[in-house]
């Protein structure tokens, strides 16, 4: 790995992969960071925050090891509402999202992600019903490809919103002042349609959620 791919960390929304018994399984981050850079002797140490009853963080609880995949602007959106907005715990979620084992027997996505690194824990931290993990970078690409994916470009661009129990998660602001009627909200990630030319009647019925493919029916009506 070259340490300089470590800078598209900073404000990315990045995969977490982790062993689960049997099964892998993978959550959605944008709490990393890299806390100290790598010497000829010392891996460089980054840092990420899940919440404690978040599943991926009970995994790593248990092995210790986990991987990060950075994922870039052209990655799917349907990928984020996989492993973001579905709980590890009840469903595999990895089944329909392009990824690899490593030797270690972690996963890393695969889907148009930037890069990946195979942290080990040294320590962690757990605060106001979060746990910050703090480990070693000991492996992961040596290249960048593409534009990492920021938690700005996911909500200005993608029009979604963190999960309920991610550190970034925000209440919707109220719309009821602004509000034309015509923007329709997703029930399960808050994703807002409000499309000027097309209106939500007009969608086909088969239409779904761009970020967690949720069906029409799960949509309704800002007030």
């Amino acid at each position: 790995m070259k340490p300089a791919v470590l800078k598209n960390l900073p404000n990315s929304i990045c995969a977490i992969g982790v062993r689960d018994g049997k099964r892998y399984n993978a959550c959605i981050a944008s709490s990393v960071m890299q806390v100290s850079k790598a010497t000829s002797s010392v891996p460089p140490l980054v840092a990420v925050s899940l919440n404690k009853a978040n599943h991926t963080s009970e995994c790593i609880e248990k092995t210790g090891m986990f991987t990060i995949s950075v994922l870039s602007q052209d990655s799917p959106a349907q990928v984020i509402g996989a492993l973001g907005l579905v709980s590890g715990k009840k469903a595999d979620k990895l089944e329909n999202v392009r990824h690899k084992v490593l030797a270690e027997g972690v996963p890393v996505i695969k889907e148009r992600t930037c890069c990946w690194f195979l942290c080990n824990v040294k320590e962690k931290i757990e605060i106001a019903g979060q746990r910050l993990f703090l480990a070693e970078v000991v492996a992961g690409s040596d290249e960048a490809v593409g534009v990492p994916m920021t938690y700005q470009y996911y909500v200005e661009h993608l029009r979604g919103s963190a999960p309920l129990k991610s550190p970034t998660y925000l209440p919707p602001e109220s719309t009821a002042e602004r509000s034309s009627g015509e923007s329709f909200v997703c029930s399960v990630c808050g994703y807002v349609y409000s499309d000027p030319h097309t209106s939500f009647e007009e969608l086909p019925e088969d239409w779904v959620c761009p970020i967690c493919k949720m069906p029409k029916k799960a949509f309704v009506r800002k007030s």
